[in-house]
C-alpha cells in the first residue's frame, strides 16, 4: 500500500472543483537493534525487509553480506502497517556503524542525518577501480526501465525510484520511495536478498545526487551511478575520491559526465570543444 486517497478542492481562476487525489503514504518504522532503539525511518511502507536490509549494510551496521539478522516484526498498527521491527544482531556480526554517533530520527530527506561530522564516516574497502566501460548512449534506456516500474509515482507523482542493472543493462531490481535515500536501500537490500549483490554494476536514481547516495553506492560496490538531476559539489568531490562514474542531468538523450570519464565510451557522438 503506496498510496493513499485524500479528498481536497481544486481551485483556478474561473472555478472550483472538488478532487480526489492519490498521495504518497508516509509512515514511521522505529528499527531496534538487539530490543534497543537505534533509529526510526521515515518511509513509504512496502520492501521493508529490502530497506532494512540494505540499510544495514550501507550503513556499516553489520559486517558481512552473507549474514541475514533476524527480522521480528514487534507492532503494527491498525492498518497492518509495521511499525517497529527488531533485529538480533550477535555482537561479533555488528559494523562500524552501531557505535557511530547517530540521533534516533532519520528523515525521508537525510539518509544520514545522524552523523555529528563528515569525519564520522569510515570507508570500509578499497576505491572503486573496475575497468569496464559503459555506452553513453544505452543510459536512456536504463531509465526508461526504471519508469516502467514506477507504479507508485505514476498514481501519486510522490515518490522517487532507483534501479540497479548489471554492465550489459540487465534490470535486476526497482524500487520507489518517498524517501531518496530510502529508494537506494531498498535496491540494495533487494540484490543481497536475491544473491544478485555481485551483478550490480549500474544504479540510476529519480533525483539529485547528494554525497550520501555516492556513499551508499560505494558501499555496495556499484562503479555506475546516473541520476535526472543536478549533482551536489560534495558528490561530485566523492565519487571522483571513491572510484564512482557518476552522470546527471540524464533526461531525454542527454547526461553530463562528472567523474571518471574514461569508463564511458561513445562511438556516435563528435567531440566538440566548449
Amino acid at each position: 500500500m503506496a498510496t493513499r486517497n485524500y479528498e481536497g478542492k481544486k481551485f483556478d481562476k474561473l472555478s472550483e472543483v472538488k478532487t480526489l487525489d492519490a498521495l504518497t503514504i508516509e509512515e514511521a518504522l522505529q528499527i531496534n537493534i538487539n530490543d534497543k532503539p537505534f533509529t526510526v525511518s521515515m518511509r513509504t511502507p512496502g520492501d521493508d525487509t529490502s530497506l532494512v536490509r540494505g540499510l544495514l549494510h550501507s550503513e556499516d551496521l553489520i559486517n558481512s553480506i552473507h549474514f541475514n539478522p533476524e527480522l521480528i516484526l514487534k507492532k503494527e498498527n491498525d492498518n497492518g502497517i509495521v511499525t517497529i521491527v527488531n533485529l538480533n544482531i550477535p555482537e561479533d556480526k555488528l559494523g562500524d556503524g552501531y557505535s557511530n554517533s547517530r540521533s534516533l530520527l532519520s528523515v525521508s530527506s537525510c539518509g544520514i542525518c545522524g552523523k555529528t561530522e563528515l569525519s564520522d564516516l569510515s570507508f570500509i574497502g578499497k576505491t572503486i577501480d573496475d575497468d569496464k566501460k559503459i555506452d553513453i548512449n544505452i543510459i536512456h534506456k536504463l531509465f526508461d526501465k526504471m519508469k516502467i516500474r514506477q507504479h507508485s509515482f505514476n498514481k501519486s507523482g510522490g515518490t522517487h525510484a532507483a534501479a540497479a542493472f548489471t554492465i550489459n543493462g540487465e534490470l535486476l531490481s526497482a524500487m520507489e520511495d518517498i524517501g531518496r535515500h530510502n529508494a537506494v536501500d531498498k535496491v540494495i537490500g533487494d540484490l543481497i536478498n536475491n544473491n544478485q549483490f555481485k551483478a550490480g554494476k549500474i544504479m540510476t536514481v529519480s533525483g539529485r545526487i547528494s554525497y550520501e547516495i555516492i556513499i551508499k553506492c560505494f558501499k555496495a560496490r556499484i562503479p555506475f551511478l546516473a541520476a535526472v538531476s543536478a549533482p551536489s559539489s560534495l558528490a561530485v568531490d566523492y565519487a571522483k575520491e571513491l572510484g564512482i562514474t557518476l552522470f546527471a542531468f540524464c533526461r531525454g538523450e542527454r547526461a553530463t559526465c562528472y567523474s571518471h570519464p574514461e569508463r564511458t565510451k561513445n562511438n556516435t557522438q563528435n567531440t566538440k570543444a566548449s
